[in-house]
């Protein structure tokens, strides 16, 4: 499936020559060897106004990125799995207010870290319920042992929980071990990214009686025509995956990370429903075009339009941002003027990051530094996919978005 542009750019507000700096600024990361490729799609009002790829896939085999190119897109799963717990929510198999333990009973006695080192860690008992809301909006005490911040992710990583699970686990059971580990805080208490959206996605398992990818090929996948978004990629599509990368440490060059690239070629054990996805830029696409319609597209609605507006408003408690409802040592995106929906970081105000953006604008994004927004005020959406872990290492994301909105003209 191709994302070709589908409409003048000047037609729908953009200016061609300055979208075209897009790929002037981009390309230099390529050729001074920090990426290996990129492809970037940028639409507004539901057209395509730039599209383009550039350099290599996989650099050994010379093969360059194309348009049907698999992109492992990591935590831009999230929304992906957010969005099929609110399907459940539409239907009212679920309140938000839930305590999980109703569907994960493992969750009824969950206890918080006090106190304590990693050989003698100190807990107390939560004093609030993991409720479901607190897993889509990341408050939920829960995080992810490669952090590599605080006592309790080192509680995760000695219990096998680092950029996975333990061996042989599925979902069920990495829910059940996850259970067993102290929450960082008090659930509601402050905001912390991590597995709540694994656990999210067995929530969904559980309420729906499918496995998280039966349900979304059923309920998404399969309905959105997004055919190539899958958890693995087989022999038969394996040229398509491009390859995954991370900076030498003493060049800054990308070279290969193949222990880990090699996880996305074999079956998973687990359905992760924070990390688990592959995809392409046309599959996901299409799901930003349902987000930016409203829950629709091309005559299929997964969510109304007052869900998606819903779950794409700030729900930290008293309208904080990020910055100031977030632990120390949190530094993954610039988190002032920053809130969180229901599975998506939402801009409340754009000027502390000194990117333009739109307020209500949503976005997240993946581990291989892969991107995208979509900003409903100017009705654009974009989208970034490259293989450069960890997402930290340059600013890709906010240049893309100074790139954009300074493109747009009317």
């Amino acid at each position: 499936m191709s994302v070709a542009p589908s409409i003048d750019p000047d037609r729908i507000g953009f200016d061609p020559a300055r979208l075209a700096r897009i790929d002037e600024h981009f390309r230099r990361y390529v050729d001074d060897g920090r990426l290996a490729g990129w492809q970037i799609v940028v639409t507004r009002r539901g057209e395509i106004a730039h599209s383009s790829t550039y350099g290599m896939r996989d650099l050994e085999a010379g093969a360059p990125v194309e348009q049907d190119t698999l992109w492992r897109i990591y935590s831009m799963t999230k929304p992906v799995t957010s969005v099929a717990a609110m399907m459940l929510w539409e239907e009212g198999r679920i309140e938000l207010t839930d305590p999980i333990s109703r569907y994960l009973p493992e969750f009824a006695d969950v206890r918080v870290y006090d106190r304590g080192s990693l050989l003698k860690p100190y807990t107390v008992p939560a004093v609030e319920p993991i409720r479901i809301w607190h897993l889509l909006t990341h408050t939920s005490g829960l995080t992810y042992g490669f952090a590599q911040v605080s006592v309790v992710d080192g509680l995760y990583r000695a219990a096998g929980f680092d950029l996975g699970v333990p061996t042989g686990a599925d979902l069920a059971a990495a829910s059940q071990g996850l259970a067993r580990l102290p929450l960082l805080f008090q659930p509601g208490s402050s905001w912390n990214y991590g597995v709540s959206t694994d656990v999210l996605g067995r929530l969904v398992e559980v309420v729906s009686g499918q496995r998280l990818d039966a349900f979304f090929a059923e309920r998404i996948f399969g309905p959105l025509g997004m055919t190539d978004t899958r958890w693995w990629v087989d022999e038969a599509d394996a040229k398509r995956l491009a390859a995954l990368y991370a900076p030498h440490p003493a060049t800054g060059k990308a070279f290969r990370a193949d222990t880990i690239g090699r996880a996305a070629l074999a079956e998973p054990t687990w359905h992760s429903g924070g990390a688990g996805l592959i995809s392409t830029a046309a599959d996901y696409h299409r799901f930003t075009q349902v987000l930016l319609r409203g829950g629709e597209l091309d005559g299929v609605r997964l969510l109304g339009p007052r869900t998606v507006r819903f779950m794409t408003r700030n729900h930290l408690p008293d309208g904080r941002d990020l910055a100031s409802f977030s632990p120390e040592g949190f530094s993954e995106t610039v988190l002032d003027g920053i809130g969180f929906g229901l599975g998506f970081a939402v801009v409340q105000d754009p000027v502390p990051a000194r990117v333009p953006s739109s307020v209500g604008e949503y976005y997240w994004g993946g581990l291989a530094s892969t991107a995208f927004w979509v900003d409903p005020v100017e009705e654009v959406t974009a989208l970034l996919f490259t293989q450069l872990m960890p997402s930290s290492t340059y600013p890709l994301r906010p240049q893309l978005r100074q790139l954009v909105y300074s493109a747009l003209v009317d």
